[in-house]
């Protein structure tokens, strides 16, 4: 059993090595900007030219923080370099292997209670820097081996099959936490899901919550890690995961070493300690037991967000569910009504006033993948047309004037400073920019009057109030004390604002009197988290997560009541949920003592490193088995490539090198090859020959996504070359060949966004024209057109998809040009004169197991397609008569979609085809059976 396994995991590993997928963007920024570093020990901090105070300032964060909180992870250390990205609006980072390197995007939510409110390059540099501490110490045992025979590749195979991501998220927010005064782990907002859960008698397995689910809402993997880390930190010391996860990834127990070694550092099995874990936190929220959710034992509903109400009666919001796009919706006495689909965007707020919505729209920039924009559109509610009123911006959180003629946004540019914009509400033009001479952070601002705003505000400590701003001499008023409880949601009726605010284990409702200051709250039996207030005259709303999403809570304002808090202050801190761990070693707070330190900044060199050769990749395919040596440099402006590959049928040995250059607006790739003892049969004798191929191309990628529509084309040409030498004694008998093609393709795709159940889009169109053409020596050409057009089905979660394909070469062709034809499914394929297909499929959910085995795989969705192929091809005999044959088979696909180890995806499925005509190429009978690895088209 044993064995099995082992060699089992073997594969396994092989197999996602070679399907190993980056989240940094190949050639992501323009060639304009200039780069600058800061260079420490622990990590070289690379920024655009302008962002000197970020860099200094992430690089002074890593290098006080590494030391200090080095024992509780180990004490490895590898430069790391983090290139902060600050041309996108999206708020991220990631440290990662193949290579080695750190990306911040520099943009911060808005949302305050979802990531906090530090500096959000603080916030980065403690948590990611974590990540870069775990890398470097997990480079132990069999992960060292893999490191050593298949690079950082490998090594981040390795761990990754034996440390589970919730560790590594788990850990990072925990040091967050533990070196700040606030981080996710004091955050109620964090524990949300686990707690509506909790609250409902919810007792999902455990590979459900590791895997997730295509039917019932499940926490990610970042708070079940933090409350995991933190008991185990809590009971067993603070070197324990230290421990623990070195055994593991030095693989100690090759059958999950992680298991075993909290069993050997703790004393219990991982169900006991996972329970214990769970438990611990459980009872901080004990008062909340019978506040059960009353759609128990449903399965998730929808997310109903951002409440705004039209009338007492009347209420828009937006809707989220499993199986349909997010959509605007009105509710009249408990009736939906679609009003519009969303575009794409980045969050769910929006802005309502008297018939119309505004709302932020994500598009990203033509050709550069890391600039991207966030744009304000108009939705009218009656008729559900939507016009796009900024172009190329980056505003968020928009809120219309009381009159409905302007808009106030937050606008967050590339240097990062947060400005206040006042635009037209019917042309989005900019009317003027609110001064922000305190140097503040804004989120979601709202209009008071004509001449004031109120916004949540975070300053440069990252503590937070409740500001009122003059919107002519940006003249800011703090209405609370400023602190780490995070304030926001803010919405404006007469006198008074209403507010959501972090009030110890939860986040509650807040109402303040803007003429006496008199801050209350709200008191009820239902103490969950509440967010998003909305008012009338006779009602309030409010959201809040339940275990079939968030729901939009309404109460009439008579029955409501409100206790004033005395001091004028938000009661009950943050709190720590009862882990002591978190205050008790000398890198307790430690980012408060931190302060801007000078460093020197010097030019970062765009062409250092470029040859980074950083992973050896396996590639097997029978008859083919390739070992590529992969690189790219920190920038990611080139791609090298050098491979070997082995076919095991002709025997024949290729070698090649290939590179592909993004910084330039086209893509600029090329290689070669050199292959030795190409064979085959000639009169019954084998004849060997070698060949050398060159090529190089250039390639335009283009981002056409924006509205409702994610959509791209890329176009190349490439130049190729190939020589055939006739190896002795054949060449006397052959004449070296030797001839050049162009190869010219168009790749174009479109679809509708997606929801998580869709197999498939609705609509959607891939489509890609290939020709190939001989330019010296010899005369041959060919042509391929394939296209994939995606239907809804009869219903919402099935696709109607239909394959059209062509592909027709010239009759006198010399030279045999790659086949990518699509030929009927069961028979075997030739490359003929001229081939059309048309295929017809039929996708659907076939069951939602949410099911595993030994927590080695987990079966998401088992999933079928029925499809008819219809195939007519046409070619000559070598006597001239012409050659028609039809190809035509049905059948079923039978697809699931899985998760092993409770980490990575994969889909695999089996193939039953009847073959309706003779396999003219290929065997006998009728009946045909695979084994399919199905390739995602989008």
């Amino acid at each position: 059993m044993r064995l099995v396994f082992k060699t089992a995991l073997f594969i396994f590993l092989l197999s996602v090595i070679a399907t190993l997928t980056k989240a940094q963007e190949f050639g992501g920024n323009p060639p304009s900007i200039k780069w600058k570093q800061v260079n420490t020990p622990a990590a070289k901090v690379i920024f655009p030219a302008g962002l000197d105070t970020e860099g200094i300032r992430v690089a002074d964060i890593v290098q006080r923080m590494n030391s200090a909180i080095q024992p509780t992870i180990g004490y490895k250390q590898k430069q790391v370099s983090i290139l902060l990205q600050n041309q996108t609006t999206i708020s991220n980072a990631y440290v990662g292997l193949a290579p080695f390197r750190s990306e911040f995007y520099l943009t911060p939510e808005q949302n305050n209670f979802e990531l906090g409110s530090l500096p959000w390059t603080d916030q980065l540099a403690i948590h990611e820097f974590r990540h870069v501490q775990q890398y470097n110490n997990f480079n132990v045992g069999l992960s060292h081996v893999m490191k050593i025979i298949f690079g950082e590749g490998g090594q981040s195979v390795a761990n990754e099959l034996v440390v589970p991501n919730w560790f590594f998220e788990g850990d990072a927010v925990f040091n967050e936490t533990h070196v700040s005064e606030q981080g996710r782990g004091r955050l109620p907002y964090f524990l949300n899901g686990y707690r509506a859960l909790w609250a409902d008698g919810r007792d999902y397995s455990w590979q459900k919550l590791r895997n997730g689910s295509y039917r019932d809402y499940t926490p990610d993997w970042y708070p079940t890690g933090y409350m995991l880390v933190a008991y185990g930190r809590e009971k067993y010391g603070d070197d324990f995961w230290r421990k623990v996860t070195q055994d593991a990834a030095a693989y100690k127990g090759l059958f999950y070493p992680l298991r075993k070694a909290i069993k050997r550092y703790s004393g219990e099995d991982f169900t006991k300690f996972r329970t214990n874990a769970f438990d611990h936190f459980k009872s901080q929220f004990a008062a909340d037991e019978t506040d059960k959710s009353k759609g128990k034992h449903q399965h998730f509903i929808a997310d109903q967000e951002y409440p705004a109400y039209v009338n007492d009666s009347t209420v828009i919001y937006m809707k989220s569910t499993y199986n349909h796009i997010p959509a605007f919706v009105i509710n009249t006495n408990g009736h939906e009504q679609k009003i519009s689909t969303r575009s794409v965007s980045l969050d769910n707020y929006f802005a309502y006033h008297d018939g119309k919505i505004a709302y932020v729209s994500y598009r990203g920039d033509l050709r550069w993948t890391y600039r991207d924009f966030s744009e304000l559109y108009l939705l009218d509610v009656k008729t559900g047309n939507e016009r796009r009123l900024t172009f190329r911006s980056k505003y968020f959180a928009p809120d219309f004037s009381l009159d409905g003629k302007r808009l106030i946004a937050v606008q967050v540019g590339p240097s990062g400073k947060s400005e206040l914009h006042l635009l037209s509400a019917f042309t989005g033009k900019l009317i003027s920019v609110v001064p922000n001479t305190e140097k503040l952070f804004f989120t979601y601002p709202k209009f008071i009057n004509d001449d004031q705003l109120i916004a949540g505000a975070r300053n440069r400590e990252g503590k937070m109030s409740m500001v009122t701003i003059d919107i002519k001499t940006g003249k800011i008023k703090a209405l609370l004390p400023y602190s780490f409880q995070p304030v926001g949601f803010p919405t404006v009726k007469g006198d008074m604002v209403y507010f959501s605010a972090t009030s110890g284990i939860s986040d509650r409702l807040f109402a303040l009197s803007l003429t006496t200051g008199k801050l209350s709250e709200l008191k009820d039996s239902n103490t969950s988290n509440k967010y998003q207030p909305s008012i009338t005259d006779n009602k309030l709303a409010w959201v809040q997560l339940t275990a079939f999403g968030y729901q939009v809570h309404q109460a009439d304002k008579n029955n409501i009541k409100w206790d004033e808090v005395s001091d004028g202050k938000i009661p009950g801190g943050l709190p720590n949920y009862n882990i002591s761990a978190l205050t008790r070693d000398t890198s307790t707070d430690l980012l408060k003592s931190i302060t801007n330190k000078p460093l020197p900044v010097t030019k970062y060199n765009k062409a250092y490193h470029l040859f980074n050769f950083h992973s050896l990749v396996p590639d097997f395919n029978d008859p083919n088995y390739t070992f590529s040596l992969t690189g790219e440099n920190v920038l990611n402006t080139l791609q090298t490539s050098l491979s070997f590959t082995y076919n095991r049928d002709e025997g024949y040995k290729d070698f090649g090198f290939d590179a592909a250059y993004g910084a330039l607006f086209p893509v600029i790739y090329g290689g070669a090859d050199y292959i030795i003892d190409r064979n085959n049969i000639y009169k019954g004798n084998y004849i060997y020959w070698n060949e050398t191929n060159a090529h190089i191309g250039v390639q335009f990628p283009f981002n056409l996504s924006g509205g409702k529509k994610v959509t791209s084309i890329d176009f190349g040409s490439d130049i190729n070359y190939s020589s055939v030498n006739f190896q002795a004694p054949f060449n006397t008998q052959f004449k070296d060949q030797n001839y050049t093609y162009l190869n010219n393709y168009i790749i174009f795709s479109n679809q509708s966004q997606q929801a998580l159940q869709n197999i498939y889009p609705r609509f959607g169109q891939t489509i890609t024209l290939n020709y190939k053409t001989a330019i010296t020596e010899v005369d041959s050409r060919q042509f391929l057109a394939n296209g994939n057009f995606y239907f809804p089905g009869l219903l919402v979660n099935h696709n109607l998809v239909v394959n059209v394909a062509h592909q027709g070469r010239d009759k006198g062709s010399v030279v045999s040009f790659s086949n990518d034809f699509p030929f009927s499914r069961g028979y075997t394929a030739e490359n003929l004169l001229d081939m059309n297909k048309v295929g017809v499929n039929y996708h659907l959910p076939l069951a939602y197991p949410d099911a595993g085995i030994a927590n080695t795989v987990y079966f998401e969705r088992i999933r079928g397609n029925a499809f008819y192929d219809y195939t007519h091809v046409s070619d000559f005999y070598s006597n001239g008569a012409v050659f028609a044959k039809d190809f035509n088979s049905t059948g079923m696909e039978v697809f699931f979609d899985t998760k092993w180890f409770n980490e990575q995806p994969v889909t695999f499925g089996f193939r039953y085809s009847y073959l309706l005509n003779p396999d003219f190429f290929g065997g006998s009978g009728r009946n045909r059976f695979e084994f399919v690895l199905p390739v995602s088209i989008f």
